[in-house]
């Protein structure tokens, strides 16, 4: 592999690592290239070979009078923090649960109308949000900014 494409690959996976940390609001293509210390032309150019290896997706959009484009990240590049990991499974009602047995598809006992279940969900949610609104490198003034 050429010095060039060494350069290019790790350009390419900072770049995406900057896509997958943006979420699910994404990241202005301009805001990429500044990030990655690039010209325009390179950072469309690194974009652009992003998408066509899948691993974002563009959205055309006007933004401060001009036409740029939005880059997020396609499901499989979500980053991991935001997947289900089995170490978050430990406390789920169900593995403990008397009615086990009896709960499925069809029967009286249904996971659809489980109170017990139903609360566990809401905090799993409710942690995770707060995790992700206290994580590092957001800016203050970036939060009051998106809000």
């Amino acid at each position: 592999m050429s010095p060039k494409q060494q350069d290019d690959d790790e350009v390419e996976r900072n770049a995406l690592e900057l896509v997958k940390q943006a979420g699910p609001k994404g990241i202005l293509q301009s805001e990429l290239w500044r990030h990655l210390g690039l010209n325009s032309r390179e950072g469309s150019r690194v974009a652009l070979r992003l998408e066509k290896k899948g691993m974002v997706r563009r959205n055309k959009e006007l933004n401060g009078g001009r036409w740029t484009y939005r880059l997020y990240p396609l499901e499989s590049e979500i980053l991991d923090s935001d997947r289900l990991h089995w170490d978050t499974l430990g406390d789920c009602p169900c593995f403990v649960c008397g009615s086990l047995s009896s709960c499925g598809a069809r029967q009286l006992i249904t996971p659809n109308k489980c109170d017990n279940l139903s609360e566990w969900i809401i905090n799993q949610v409710n942690n995770r949000s707060r995790i992700k609104e206290n994580a590092p490198g957001e800016t203050e003034e970036a939060k009051t900014t998106n809000s």
